[in-house]
C-alpha cells in the first residue's frame, strides 16, 4: 500500500456500505483500499437481520456484495464494535477519511400511555428474533395470546403480520431461526388487526406485500368494502406528485381483497384504515388497544394527514407490535440529530453545527432517515463516495500517521477476534449446508460465540496433517 493510496474505513457493512465500496474501488485516480468493519462476525446487515426468512429472491443481492468484497483492495473485519473495540482516534490515525454506513436500529415510539407494558413490542424485535439476530435470540412472545395488534402499514408492518399469519408449512422451508419456527409452530394467534394511520390509498407497503398476504395458506384477509371507497381528497391524492404507481395499484389490490368472500381459514388478517392508537391498557400486561377514528384533511404542500376526530373504539388484543418507522442510534464521538434519528450531513458529508467535519461521511439510513428499499442505497452511497473522492482530490481529507495494515494488530492487542470474509463464507457454507439436508435455504448460526467455535473448529481441522 502506498502513501498515495486512500485508505477508506467503512463502519457497517449493509447495502449502502457495501454501494459506497463499489464506488469507491471502482473510482479512476488513485488507488482506494477499503477497510470495512461490523459489530457482528456476519455481513450484510438487514439482508441478513431484517428481510423476512420468505424472500430468498430479495436475499439474494448478497452475490453483489460478495463480489465487491473480493476485491484485492477490500477488507472485512467482522466482530468489531465502533467505539468499544475501534475508537474515533483509531481511525483518524490510520485513514483518510471513514463512512458511516449504520443503518437505524431502533423503533420510533408511539409516545402512547401502556406503550411500555409486557406484550407491547417494537417490531425490529420480532423481526431480529425471528431473523435470528444474536441481539434478538433471548427475546420471548406471548404467543399464546390469541388477538394481536400490528401498528403501521408498511413492508415491515405487513412482513410481521405475515410471519404471525403463515402456516407451520409456509415457514418451514425457509431460513427463519430454528427456535422462532418451533414457537410459531405452537402458536395460538388467530386474529391480526393490520392498522393504518390514514387512508388506503396512503398505505406504504409495496403491491408484492399485499398480495402475499392474501395468499396465505391459513389466514384469510378481511377488507371492508367501506374501507377502501376513496374519497375526493384521496383520488386528488393519487393524481399529485406525492404518490407513486404502487399506491393505486394498492387500492385496485384492496378493493379486490374486500370483494372476495372469506374461506372460513383457521386465521384472519383484519386491514384497518383511518385509525391511531390512543392507549394501551391492562393489569400487568397488554389486554386492550384504544384507536380513536382519523379523518384526512389537506397538507398545505398537498400532501394529505391524518387528523384525529371525536370517535374512538377498542379492541380486545394481548399483543401490540409498533411498527411506525425505524431511527438511528448516536455513535460515540459522532455528532447526532435525535429529532430527525440520523447524523447531521450535507449530502453525505458530516456536520457539526453549520461546520463540515474534514473525513467523515454518512450513507444509508442513518444518513437520510429511513426510508427507501435496499436498491435506495446505491444513488445515495454513490452520492456520498463522490464527495469523498472530490474532497481526497482536494486535500481535505484526514491525513493519517499510521498504516492501516497495522489495524489488524492494533485489534488483536486490544483482544478483539476479528473475523474475515474469508471466515463469513465458512460461515455461510455451514449454513447452507446444514440447511440442504431440511430442505431449507439454511440453518443460521443466532449466537456469535457458536460462530466464532465453528470457525476455530475448521481452523484445527485445517491444520491437521494429511494422510
Amino acid at each position: 500500500m502506498t502513501e498515495q493510496a486512500l485508505r477508506v474505513a467503512i463502519i457497517g457493512s449493509g447495502p449502502s456500505g457495501f454501494y459506497a465500496a463499489e464506488y469507491l474501488l471502482k473510482s479512476s485516480g488513485v488507488p482506494v483500499y477499503v477497510d470495512m468493519f461490523d459489530r457482528l462476525p456476519t455481513p450484510y446487515g438487514l439482508v441478513r437481520g431484517g428481510v423476512a426468512p420468505d424472500h430468498q429472491k430479495i436475499k439474494s443481492v448478497t452475490k453483489v456484495y460478495e463480489k465487491i468484497a473480493a476485491h484485492p483492495n477490500f477488507r472485512f473485519f467482522g466482530n468489531v464494535e465502533f467505539g468499544r473495540d475501534l475508537r474515533l482516534s483509531d481511525l483518524q490515525a490510520h485513514y483518510h477519511a471513514v463512512i458511516y454506513a449504520v443503518g437505524a436500529q431502533t423503533d420510533k415510539t408511539l409516545g402512547i400511555p401502556g406503550e411500555d407494558l409486557p406484550g407491547s413490542h417494537p417490531a425490529t424485535d420480532f423481526v431480529g428474533w425471528y431473523n435470528g439476530h444474536p441481539d434478538y435470540r433471548h427475546l420471548q412472545f406471548d404467543l399464546s395470546q390469541e388477538r394481536v395488534a400490528v401498528i403501521g402499514v408498511g413492508n415491515v408492518a405487513m412482513d410481521v403480520t405475515r410471519i404471525l399469519a403463515s402456516s407451520y408449512e409456509e415457514l418451514a422451508c425457509t431460513d427463519i431461526a430454528d427456535y422462532a419456527l418451533e414457537a410459531l409452530r405452537h402458536s395460538r394467534v388467530r386474529e391480526i388487526y393490520l392498522l393504518g394511520r390514514r387512508g388506503a390509498a396512503q398505505a406504504a407497503f409495496t403491491n408484492p406485500e399485499i398480495k402475499e398476504l392474501g395468499e396465505l395458506a391459513e389466514a384469510d384477509l378481511i377488507v371492508d368494502p367501506a374501507e377502501v371507497e376513496l374519497d375526493d381528497l384521496s383520488r386528488a391524492w393519487l393524481a399529485s406528485p406525492h404518490a407513486e404507481p404502487k399506491h393505486a395499484k394498492n387500492v385496485e389490490l384492496l378493493k379486490g381483497f374486500a370483494a372476495r368472500p372469506p374461506q372460513n381459514k383457521p386465521k384472519r388478517v383484519i386491514v384497518r384504515f383511518l385509525v391511531s392508537p390512543l392507549r394501551i391498557d391492562g393489569q400487568g400486561r397488554v389486554e386492550q388497544l384504544t384507536l380513536v377514528r382519523n379523518m384526512l384533511v389537506a397538507a398545505p404542500d398537498g400532501d394529505v394527514k391524518a387528523r384525529a376526530t371525536d370517535q374512538t373504539e377498542t379492541l380486545p388484543v394481548g399483543l401490540v407490535f409498533r411498527s411506525v418507522g425505524y431511527t438511528g442510534v448516536a455513535l460515540p464521538d459522532v455528532p447526532f440529530d435525535s429529532k430527525r434519528g440520523v447524523i447531521p450531513n450535507d449530502h453525505g458529508r458530516v456536520l457539526e453545527g453549520d461546520h463540515v467535519l474534514t473525513g467523515q461521511y454518512a450513507v444509508g439510513w442513518i444518513k437520510r432517515g429511513a426510508n427507501g428499499i435496499i436498491g435506495t442505497n446505491k444513488p445515495d452511497s454513490i452520492e456520498t463516495a463522490k464527495l469523498l473522492i472530490e474532497d481526497a482530490a482536494a486535500g481535505h481529507v484526514w491525513q493519517p500517521t499510521q498504516p492501516a495494515d497495522q489495524i489488524e494488530a492494533l485489534l488483536r492487542e486490544r483482544g478483539v477476534r476479528c473475523t474475515t470474509f474469508a471466515d463469513w463464507l465458512k460461515l455461510d457454507a455451514l449454513e447452507v449446508e446444514a440447511g440442504a439436508a431440511q430442505n431449507r435455504p439454511r440453518v443460521k448460526f443466532t449466537q456469535v460465540e457458536d460462530m466464532l467455535a465453528a470457525l476455530e473448529a475448521d481452523r484445527e481441522t485445517d491444520a491437521l496433517p494429511g494422510d
